[in-house]
């Protein structure tokens, strides 16, 4: 089984967890909010990073691009590459080793409107966000993301 040197969630015993390529973005409004998915048609929601599993005939930042339009109906261009994690999880029935890239992507336009039909854009803060998104992966990419924006020091 690969591992990134980042791995969060748990593994169960028997049970074999199918590798996925993911690709999830952090995408600012301003110095406020950033773009999180309301996953669900009713409370409770889940919340996730936009983004998803990378198709045979795509490449990381095509994956990326595709996910964020289904998802939030915002056209995204990635600008830099966050880091690194696995993520064991349970996606309905299917065990998964969501082996995620999670880049910092640019708004290039916010004139559409998500297409998976249980998905809805939210903006909340990025405090809110990491205390709110149901994977570690995601609240340590974005915890990373405010650091890297920090800069050195």
């Amino acid at each position: 089984m690969t591992r990134f040197a980042l791995q969060f969630g748990s593994t169960q015993s028997g049970i074999t967890y199918l590798e996925r390529t993911s690709a999830y973005g952090v995408c600012p409004r301003g110095e406020a909010n950033i773009a999180i998915v309301q996953i669900g048609k009713r409370a409770p929601y889940e919340y996730d990073l936009p983004g998803g599993g990378v198709e045979a005939d795509e490449d990381e930042a095509a994956a990326l691009m595709r996910e964020f339009q289904e998802e939030t109906g915002l056209t995204v261009w990635p600008t830099r590459v966050i880091g690194r994690a696995g993520q064991y999880w349970v996606n309905k029935t299917e065990p998964r080793n969501s082996l995620a890239t999670f880049y910092e992507v640019e708004l290039s336009a916010a004139d559409g409107a998500a297409t998976e039909p249980d998905h809805a854009l939210v903006w909340m803060s990025p405090a809110e966000a990491i205390l709110r998104v149901r994977h570690e992966a995601h609240g340590w990419a974005i915890m990373h993301w405010l650091r890297l924006r920090r800069g050195p020091g």
